[in-house]
């Protein structure tokens, strides 16, 4: 039908606007967090690009959910808003008949999300934690970033150089200071070297500086000077429990291993596209519209509605997740009372429509009244 492939068009032309949009406000609003972290010495710089693509992958099956509904809402409240859904009601067609166009541009979008949630999605947390984990490996002074004061790992270090060398196991003009037991130390040298000893222990070996122990008015107060001094480098990473979380953890092994987080994540990846095919085909009777009115209240009754929907899926996932839920109880009932709504919807903006509908009877008695005064 001529109408139906016009309609598939405007759906993509629309769809292609509303991701552009919400895309590059993820884009934005991921590389001011990433590069935030960067500047903090949480990741390398070098790696902000990639930590980029991973979280906006991460975020992708999202954005295609709620391009999928805005485009529908949208291009439904247009025909309502220039009547051509007059003409389309007056053609014999029902509001049903939107449903094979809806789902012909819908279901690429579905299996999508459903691609990106159970396999893309996964893999690039595990390469975000990868990068992170590598990155928290490096010995502290590798993480320096010169002209900055920068904490170590440790949390009992904080450490600022002046510059690096080519080889970044060099720095010059180090400043360190340390607290141990409730006493601070305060090293200062010209340069240093990394070094590793026999044990696998490495070391920040210092070159022409001075040691401060303790508050200088103190009696206990003391200065030495030194022209080598190491300096044990703490570096456990804090990101190695995050490889086994089951964000990061592929389909087959969160199936084979049903521990609570596992099954909280398997319900949040079956519920991501489950969630993007009804949420479409509840924009279809969310998008009446009053010609003579406004779209904005049905547009933020159709936002709260997603945001309703999305966090109940994350109530439901924490539910199984803490065990205070079987997976077997928790995954189905939402999805299942949101197509009920989409069914009550459609069969009352159909009613709505038919001489049968309870407007239809109150509008013919007050018309029956009318002509009884006027008689």
């Amino acid at each position: 039908m001529i109408f139906q492939r016009a309609l598939r068009r405007e759906l993509l032309s629309t769809a292609g606007a509303v991701f552009t949009t919400l895309f590059s406000i993820t884009i934005t609003v991921m590389l001011i967090r990433i590069l935030g972290q960067a500047a903090g010495g949480k990741i390398a710089s070098q790696d902000v690009v990639a930590m980029l693509g991973f979280s906006t992958l991460n975020y992708l099956p999202i954005i295609l959910n709620l391009t999928g509904f805005i485009s529908v809402l949208l291009v439904l409240t247009r025909t309502y808003q220039d009547s051509e859904m007059v003409v389309w009601f007056a053609s014999g067609m029902s509001l049903t008949a939107w449903i094979r166009p809806v789902l012909s541009f819908g279901i690429p979008l579905v299996l999508l999300t459903a691609l990106l949630s159970l396999a893309v999605t996964p893999w690039a947390n595990r390469q975000s934690v990868e990068f992170r984990s590598r990155f928290e490996k490096r010995e502290d002074v590798s993480r320096v970033s010169p002209g900055r004061f920068q904490e170590s790992s440790s949390a009992d270090r904080v450490f600022f150089v002046e510059g690096l060398a080519d080889d970044i196991s060099n720095v010059r003009n180090v400043f360190i200071n340390s607290v141990r037991d409730g006493k601070s130390s305060v090293i200062v040298a010209r340069e240093g070297t990394t070094e590793v000893d026999a044990n696998g222990d490495k070391f920040l070996v210092l070159k022409n500086g001075r040691r401060y122990d303790g508050t200088p008015s103190e009696p206990e107060f003391q200065l030495m000077e030194f022209e080598r001094y190491g300096v044990l480098i703490n570096s456990t990473p804090q990101s190695a429990a995050a490889v086994n979380s089951a964000r990061a953890q592929p389909l087959s092994l969160l199936i084979a291993n049903p521990t609570p987080q596992n099954r909280g994540e398997l319900l949040w990846r079956a519920a991501l596209p489950l969630m993007g095919m009804l949420l479409m085909l509840l924009a279809v009777p969310l998008g009446f519209v009053n010609p003579r009115g406004g779209r904005s209240a049905n547009l933020l009754l159709a936002l709260l509605v997603f945001v309703v929907y999305s966090n109940m899926v994350g109530v439901l996932q924490a539910a199984v997740s803490q065990e205070r839920l079987a997976l077997a109880m928790g995954w189905w009932p939402l999805h299942l009372l949101a197509a009920l709504l989409v069914a009550f919807l459609f069969s009352w903006r159909i009613l709505m429509n038919s001489r049968y509908h309870p407007l239809a009877y109150w509008n013919a008695f007050k018309r029956s009244v009318f002509h009884r005064r006027s008689a």
